[in-house]
């Protein structure tokens, strides 16, 4: 039996998976270039640059088009998922994954729509305290995408975790007749589910110009199911159920860190101090 909080082997051949993660290479072969998230061999979103002392990164390519939700799933996922291997639901979603070891964890989040370069954007907000803006363009990181932020936590004195769950295709191409009727469940009380792949990219500037040094823990979930759910879900003032299938081989984190996951998302939400 598959146990939320338990590492395990999931996914399908690299060549089979739907989604994939890849590394873009230099035309003249000088190396690395991109981190990406690839859909139907596509890349989808551009990650964070495996150095790990560059800002944190989910960036919306124009290549990002598809949804990966799964139709034998919705019924399953319109109410709270409390047992996740019950029904098959992490197997199902599994296939759409590249083999690998994963770390099931089942959240609840209380998601807020952020528009990038408005009230409450993380790039424009607190990764400019740790890193500045971007050095070539004198602007903050753009993530070319809305997405939600749903909670945050002190690791350490030294250390905070962000989470955020991103659309892969922007709100606006959502059914507005599915959002209302997600909005109208969940006034009646109904806690639905979502699910993602997620990435924990632990970052941290070297460049000794931060107004706040602190390493960024940043947990992203990238959506497989449950676009609607969320929006409505952020319209409504009401929470949903996240099933995060965290991959451990493409995350930037030591094993150590991931293992702390579980136990950081029970502490209750605080924002980082830096006055």
């Amino acid at each position: 039996m598959i146990k939320t909080g338990d590492p395990c082997s999931l996914g399908v051949p690299a060549s089979e998976a739907r989604l994939n993660f890849d590394t873009e290479l230099q035309e003249l072969g000088g190396g690395p270039r991109r981190r990406l998230l690839m859909v139907d061999d596509e890349p989808a979103f551009e990650l964070s640059f495996y150095c790990g002392t560059c800002p944190l990164l989910f960036r919306r390519l124009e290549t990002a088009r598809e949804k990966l939700s799964l139709e034998s799933m919705q019924e399953r996922l319109t109410g709270t998922l409390d047992d996740p291997d019950d029904g098959c639901v992490i197997n199902a979603f599994s296939a759409l994954l590249p083999e690998g070891e994963y770390l099931p964890l089942l959240l609840e989040v209380e998601p807020r729509l952020v528009i990038p370069g408005k009230k409450g954007d993380y790039f424009s907000g607190e990764q400019v305290m740790a890193w500045g803006v971007d050095q070539f363009w004198g602007l903050p990181e753009y993530p070319h995408t809305p997405y939600y932020r749903t909670f945050e936590t002190a690791v350490d004195a030294d250390a905070h975790l962000y989470e955020f769950v991103v659309p892969m295709v922007p709100p606006t191409w959502n059914e507005r007749d599915r959002v209302e009727e997600y909005v109208a469940l969940m006034e009646q009380g109904t806690v639905p589910t979502a699910v993602a792949v997620s990435t924990l990219d632990v970052c941290q500037s070297a460049l000794g110009l931060a107004d706040d040094p602190a390493a960024h823990w940043g947990l992203t979930h990238f959506l497989l199911d449950g676009h609607h759910k969320l929006e409505a879900a952020a319209t409504a003032g009401r929470p949903v159920r996240l099933l995060s299938l965290l991959t451990l081989g493409e995350s930037l984190a030591a094993e150590e860190d991931t293992a702390r996951l579980p136990a950081l998302r029970k502490q209750s939400r605080s924002a980082r101090a830096t006055g």
